[in-house]
């Protein structure tokens, strides 16, 4: 049941959000309250896609170059006047799925360290400015990973989190929080593309799962909601798993 008082007067930037996990952010956001800027890349379609949601703007930008996420935040501030929530996620996807760690998942860590920092810097000047503000980074889905890909998801997982505990340390004095989200194995559009290719993949992770099935998601947007609000408001440098429970071993 949405509560529209639960972030009522709060403006939520979130990324990536033309499909999948960010679409579902978005619109979960909305519902509880927030007004809402999606992003997206330039070929994305956000901004037809939320064309007709009050509430929710689109807007094109570049997701992939550190140095341009000040003009993408300054942009969002002339459409929101404000940003509470941050919600960070980049459309970083390998050319096929990860074995295990080495040079190009590094590769991979270290552009979206980059961007992550690049834009929560960004916006910190407006999220100071906030009596809620919130980051929220999302992490890598299962399907970038190969069946036997165990150690690399842990070495995505464990940057993150050490990305995310820097972040928490350098901003907790302004009663800004900065946690993660963990999705498992998630059928977003870019997780059904790997899946079709790869059935394998698809069933070792819902064997692997103790849920017995893929997420949705909607089931990683809620844990977001939960993050981005007063609920969470002592909860920080953490990390939540949305992955139905990882029976891997």
């Amino acid at each position: 049941m949405s509560d529209p008082a639960r972030l009522y007067g709060l403006k939520a930037l979130v990324l990536n959000a033309a499909d999948g996990i960010g679409e579902a952010v978005a619109r979960t956001l909305l519902k509880h309250g927030a007004r809402v800027l999606a992003v997206d890349s330039n070929n994305s379609g956000v901004e037809q896609h939320f064309k007709s949601v009050k509430g929710i703007d689109g807007l094109c930008g570049n997701l992939k170059e550190p140095g341009l996420q000040q003009a993408l935040v300054e942009t969002a501030l002339e459409k929101l006047g404000g940003i509470d929530i941050l919600v960070c996620d980049f459309p970083l996807q390998p050319e096929a799925p990860i074995t295990a760690p080495g040079d190009a998942l590094e590769a991979l860590l270290v552009r979206r360290a980059e961007l992550t920092m690049a834009i929560c810097r960004a916006a910190l000047p407006e999220l100071k400015k906030s009596p809620s503000g919130r980051i929220v980074n999302i992490g890598f889905l299962r399907s970038l990973f190969a069946a036997d890909g165990r150690d690399a998801c842990k070495r995505s997982e464990q940057d993150l989190a050490a990305v995310t505990r820097a972040l928490a340390a350098e901003i907790g004095e302004y009663g800004i929080t900065a946690n993660y989200v963990q999705p498992g194995a998630v059928m977003t559009p870019a997780s059904r593309e790997v899946f079709r290719k790869n059935r394998a993949l698809r069933d070792y992770c819902i064997e692997h799962s103790a849920a017995q099935r893929l997420g949705e998601p909607i089931d990683v947007a809620k844990v977001v909601l939960f993050l981005a609000s007063d609920d969470a408001m002592f909860v920080n440098g953490s990390g939540i798993a949305v992955d139905g429970g990882n029976t891997e071993t």
